[in-house]
């Protein structure tokens, strides 16, 4: 259940992201959104998920232009 709740939230934060990176060209957003919404079909473990979404939710902010 952590899995899901954990790829559900970090996939809706994604499709946020690759959406404002489409509005305003922006190749990082839009790349990082779709890492976003696709990480967590290849990690496997729980705690995986959450300290991979948070890396990439905190590259959105350091790499933003």
């Amino acid at each position: 259940m952590g899995h899901f709740v954990g790829g559900l939230v970090f996939s809706l934060i994604g499709m946020a992201a690759f959406m404002y990176g489409k509005r305003l060209p922006s190749f990082k957003a839009m790349l990082i959104g779709v890492l976003l919404m696709t990480y967590s079909y290849m990690v496997t473990s729980v705690v995986g998920v959450y300290v991979v979404g948070m890396v990439l939710t905190a590259m959105l902010f350091v790499f933003r232009d």
